[in-house]
């Protein structure tokens, strides 16, 4: 799998694009001003110090991992730190998400996948005025989560706890519309590609929808794809780490692929 991935990642360096390289003017100004901004923001020292702490943190929890390409639930003990180095996304990747976010300017949010909640404290910070709903299936990250929101006074954030297939549909049902939806956690195909379908009739033309790890494995490369051929989805860009997902009436359809 390591060898694959690697050389996934190899091809892409190959044959992705700049923003020079692009010759729409959404996906320019996109990358532009969002994608290739690496200004430094108050936001991101207040988080970071926050993740500084969690990567000390010596506390032994339960953790019960209900997907990442298995059926079972997984029960094992695990130091917050260890959880912190090993599942947390980078500062580089969660601050992209934190600037996607803000040039979105969503009034809601959906995160499946809260881990420490160190990304859905980024899409809080991000979208202040929007209600964000983050889904996590072990309870004990999730309590640490809850903790790294109110030390981080994220009040706008509703942490949910459950199985994503038995909670989400019920969750979705409560939104008359989805502006931002990010789907980490879970990567099997088949369950992204449900997640997926079910969001399609909350969806609008300004809605984005991102797509973590769609270099896992080749279930996850497989539902990429479909996705990408959804008849819905008009735009997409592929940033290897994450792939974007956009739904703009009127706009040529096109698939896009730039270096990060």
């Amino acid at each position: 799998m390591a060898f694959t991935f690697f050389k996934d990642y190899l091809l892409h360096r190959l044959t992705a694009k700049t923003r020079h390289g692009t010759h729409s003017p959404f996906v320019y100004k996109l990358a532009d001003e969002v994608i290739y901004n690496k200004r430094q923001l108050a936001d991101y020292n207040i988080i970071e110090a926050q993740r500084e702490q969690l990567l000390q943190d010596d506390t032994m929890i339960q953790v019960t991992d209900l997907g990442a390409g298995s059926h079972l639930n997984k029960d094992r003990t695990k130091k917050v730190k260890e959880i912190a180095k090993n599942a947390l996304k980078s500062p580089a990747l969660a601050q992209l998400i934190y600037r996607l976010a803000k040039f979105s300017s969503p009034q809601s949010i959906i995160e499946l996948g809260t881990c420490l909640g160190i990304t859905s404290a980024y899409l809080s910070k991000a979208a202040p005025e929007a209600d964000v709903l983050t889904i996590e299936g072990c309870p004990q990250t999730a309590a640490v989560a809850r903790k790294n929101f109110e030390d981080l006074k994220s009040n706008n954030i509703r942490l949910e706890v459950g199985n994503f297939d038995h909670i989400l549909p019920g969750l979705l049902a409560e939104k008359q519309q989805l502006d931002f939806v990010y789907i980490d956690g879970n990567h099997r195909k088949d369950a992204t590609l449900n997640y997926f379908e079910w969001c399609l009739p909350k969806v609008h033309e300004n809605t984005m929808l991102i797509l973590d790890d769609i270099y896992w494995s080749a279930g996850m490369k497989e539902a990429w794809s479909a996705i990408k051929a959804h008849p819905q989805v008009t735009v997409t860009i592929d940033l290897f780490w994450i792939g974007l997902v956009f739904f703009k009436k009127g706009q040529a359809r096109e698939d896009f692929k730039l270096k990060v």
